[in-house]
């Protein structure tokens, strides 16, 4: 497949077709390991299995962030910058 200069790419027709992917449908593309992966979004999943879905993702991305020893709010600093509309003493 080629991608598009707006960054596009057609998904083939038997892999929509396996997936239930018609237009209007809502994909995801997630990292993996490997490359990447095509998931259809399916609304109509079990509280249980978005929440499984959703703790793999999770999984997936631990260690992904190397703060460098920051806290939460100083890796916030940093990327943000220092918030002036706060007192901080």
């Amino acid at each position: 497949m080629r991608v598009t200069t707006k960054g596009q790419v057609t998904i083939p027709k038997q892999i929509r077709d396996h997936l239930g992917i018609g237009p209007g449908s809502e994909v995801e593309f997630v990292a993996t390991d490997e490359g990447a992966r095509l998931v259809a979004v399916n609304e109509n999943l079990s509280e249980e299995e978005a929440s499984r879905r959703f703790s793999d993702v999770l999984d997936r991305m631990a260690g992904t962030l190397d703060l460098a020893g920051m806290t939460t709010d100083e890796y916030m600093v940093w990327l943000r910058g220092p918030r002036e509309d706060l007192d901080v003493d």
